[in-house]
């Protein structure tokens, strides 16, 4: 059996359990780290770099695409917003800075621009990078806290962010100065989103999985585009094969002018079973029936259908049916 010899200066297993470590000292802890990078990116907020706009505007310009690098924690951060910037409109990737000096440097043409990011600035990893963008003319945007390193005197749009200390309890771990640098990232990218008019559909094409996906669903892409019609004044035995033809149980019914007037449902038939194949479909159909337009966003067209307690909706382009669109179309994609 291995024994454990405790040095002097060594903790005892009790003192790795005062009162220190409690719940209460956990909540506390969380709530200092959260105030004070809360008011770092505050004191960012009233003091953007002189920079920014100048950087947005060379992004929006730059025909090929924005190269992020960084190391250390520096780099995951410049993941994060170069996945920000290419889900947003801005073609973007990102290159790490020692496989760079190994070849991919051929990555960066000189149709990019770069985004460095280093809090100190003096990354020695990023040298070449920094002298590839001076060898052939790539815009460069630096992200670093001192304006005065090698980085910030290299680039052509210095986004500096203010030197404040950092959350941790020893002041050295990346914490203040990373959400720094991201929230900085955020501001570019919705900067150029506002700039581009970026809207839902344009995202969606971005996003087409998961939950986020299938919110920004519009009804034109789910909506059945074969829709069972009958006239006004149709039989109710035409009526009851146009249901069956469509499988989803129910049909529109027409006016003469191709205009939606109404629909027949499964329990329409149910409430007027009596003498019902002496009628016709106008004298069975619900008047003036729910529609969406086929530009709705899927999670509108649920909304209706759960208030209105029904199972499908006409999709209808001046007041023409040119779609059905079901339930259980709608929480097959995830709509919720």
């Amino acid at each position: 059996m291995r024994s454990t010899v405790l040095t002097p200066d060594a903790p005892t297993p009790e003192a790795l359990t005062p009162s220190s470590l409690t719940p209460e000292a956990h909540r506390r802890a969380a709530e200092r780290v959260l105030r004070i990078e809360g008011e770092a990116l505050l004191t960012l907020a009233g003091a953007l770099p002189d920079d920014f706009a100048g950087a947005v505007a060379a992004l929006l310009e730059v025909r090929g695409r924005a190269v992020l690098s960084g190391i250390g924690k520096s780099g995951h951060v410049a993941r994060k917003i170069a996945a920000t910037l290419a889900s947003t409109g801005t073609p973007s990737l990102f290159v790490h800075p020692a496989e760079a000096s190994h070849g991919d440097l051929g990555m960066v043409t000189p149709d990019d621009l770069c985004i460095l990011l280093s809090n100190s600035g003096e990354t020695t990893e990023l040298r070449d990078l920094i002298a590839h963008c001076a060898r052939f003319d790539i815009p460069l945007i630096g992200m670093s806290r001192d304006a005065g390193s090698t980085l910030m005197r290299a680039a052509d749009y210095r986004l500096t962010i203010p030197n404040l200390p950092e959350a941790c309890a020893i002041g050295m771990a990346p914490t203040t100065s990373t959400t720094l640098m991201m929230g900085l990232g955020d501001a570019l990218a919705v900067a150029l989103m506002e700039a581009r008019r970026f809207e839902a559909d344009q995202f969606r094409t971005y996003h087409p999985g998961g939950k986020l996906g299938a919110q920004l669903t519009l009804v034109r892409q789910v909506m059945h585009p074969q829709v069972p019609l009958v006239p006004l004044d149709a039989p109710m035995q035409e009526v009851v094969r146009a249901m069956t033809a469509g499988g989803l149980g129910v049909t529109g019914v027409v006016d003469a002018q191709g205009l939606l007037a109404g629909v027949v449902t499964d329990g329409d038939l149910r409430r007027n079973i009596v003498g019902l194949l002496d009628r016709v479909a106008g004298d069975v159909a619900t008047r003036s029936p729910k529609t969406v337009a086929p530009q709705t966003l899927a999670a509108e067209a649920l909304a209706i259908v759960n208030k209105s307690k029904i199972s499908a909706l006409f999709v209808c382009e001046d007041g023409r049916p040119v779609g059905i669109v079901h339930l259980h179309d709608l929480l097959r994609i995830g709509v919720m």
